[in-house]
């Protein structure tokens, strides 16, 4: 029995550390991606999408950054930090179900979509990921108790139904639009690949094997923190690794093989160019 407690204490330590360096990396390449993106990377429709992805990411990270730092200060661990942490993954989750949509619309339909999409359709879809995330994270977990109140249990099995539903079908848009683009640019469409195309099966694998553990762990906590204790930390080193490795994706695909480029032209590269018309997934310049 005390062999293994032990074992757990050390997987636990393990676990903790590993994902606070991973989340550390994970804050100072979303940092650098909001810097070059916000300020310097002409936006377009849909590097807008990617610059609120990075701050997300960025929230996330940090957040979880500063709650690990004080329980390991304080040992103190507060179901609190859970909440808010999850609740930028949230915004996240959504943002790249949007993402991903768009992305796929344009290269399927790209003369129609060209001409009947509205010009600010990316800054407005943003604003509703962020205004929509807070309460299907907060109203859940107030009547679930999780936020200093008392719990209402009839209240908290309706609202979190209605969270894990629509959590489950983000990330579902979001794979069946990654899935939709890799078979047409497969099988189907003649035209050159996207530029978009490999940040987005990218990104989409990332969602699918280290972001959905935490949606999972959200769906089922109650009976997650008494089966499987372990499942929390696993997953939250997943989704840091799900958030810290985007930056990395736009790296990897502006960097051109035998140069040495400063790290802003390699950013404007992979996602300045793709806004203008190179491939047909990317939009005009006057609907911006």
């Amino acid at each position: 029995m005390f062999g293994l407690l032990s074992i757990w204490r050390t997987l636990d330590s393990v676990l903790f550390y590993l994902t606070l360096i991973v989340a550390l990396g994970g804050v100072v390449g979303n940092g650098l991606l909001l810097w070059n993106l916000g300020l310097h990377i002409k936006k377009g429709p849909f590097s807008v999408y990617l610059l609120h992805l990075a701050a997300s990411d960025f929230l996330f990270l940090s957040c979880h950054m500063g709650f690990s730092v004080a329980q390991a200060a304080l040992g103190i661990q507060d179901v609190l930090y859970f909440v808010l942490t999850f609740l930028w993954f949230a915004a996240g989750l959504w943002l790249l179900a949007a993402f991903s949509v768009e992305c796929c619309l344009s290269d399927l339909f790209p003369a129609c979509y060209q001409g009947c999409r509205p010009r600010h359709t990316s800054a407005v879809v943003c604003a509703l990921a962020w205004a929509l995330s807070l309460p299907a994270v907060l109203l859940p977990a107030n009547a679930c108790g999780l936020l200093r109140t008392s719990m209402r249990p009839l209240v908290c099995l309706r609202y979190h139904v209605a969270s894990v539903a629509w959590l489950l079908l983000l990330a579902g848009v979001a794979c069946v639009a990654g899935v939709v683009l890799f078979v047409w640019v497969a099988c189907c469409s003649t035209r050159p690949r996207p530029r978009f195309y490999g940040t987005v099966l990218g990104m989409l694998l990332l969602l699918f094997f280290c972001g959905l553990p935490l949606v999972l762990y959200w769906s089922l906590r109650a009976l997650m923190s008494f089966l499987l204790p372990i499942l929390l930390p696993l997953a939250m080193l997943l989704a840091c690794i799900n958030s810290s490795s985007k930056p990395l994706i736009y790296l990897a695909s502006g960097r051109k093989p035998g140069r040495r480029d400063p790290l802003r032209a390699v950013f404007r590269r992979a996602l300045e160019e793709g806004t203008g018309l190179d491939t047909g997934m990317a939009l005009p310049m006057g609907l911006l």
